[in-house]
């Protein structure tokens, strides 16, 4: 989830999606170059299963999004 979308923020769409019954379920990644802590715990209280920052590195963010898929300890 990019939390900087132009027509709604992430922070909002993630909630939205976190709220739906059909929606709960899917993992969301914070996508991010808000990069400060706070930005992260804003992501995490808004239900983002996980939270990275740009730029992007392919290896960590397949790692994290492997964790949410096989169901292991959600990569906060």
């Amino acid at each position: 989830m990019d939390l900087s979308l132009p027509e709604m923020d992430g922070w909002t769409a993630t909630r939205i999606l976190k709220s739906d019954s059909s929606t709960l379920h899917i993992p969301i990644v914070a996508l991010t170059a808000h990069a400060m802590p706070a930005d992260r715990e804003k992501a995490l209280a808004a239900g983002c299963d996980a939270f990275d920052t740009k730029p992007v590195e392919i290896g960590r963010l397949i790692e994290i999004m492997n964790r949410l898929l096989i169901g292991n300890e959600i990569a906060k």
